[in-house]
């Protein structure tokens, strides 16, 4: 199974709680983080974790609206 697959089926467990959601979208803001990080793009860590909190509203409001 590919890894996307694979934690897709992973993270559908969490999604059927507010805390759950929470923890999904925290996640997934940490991966666009690191993905910037990891690029060869000037980044401002301090920045970016920063945003973390607005990263995660704007991930956990999709989840919300899916």
């Amino acid at each position: 199974m590919s890894d996307v697959k694979h934690n897709a089926l992973n993270v559908a467990q969490y999604l059927n709680t507010t805390a759950g959601k929470r923890t999904v979208a925290v996640s997934a803001a940490l991966e666009v983080i690191a993905a910037r990080a990891s690029s060869p793009a000037p980044v401002h860590l301090d920045e970016e974790f920063n945003n973390l909190s607005k990263y995660a509203d704007q991930i956990e409001a999709a989840i919300n609206n899916r």
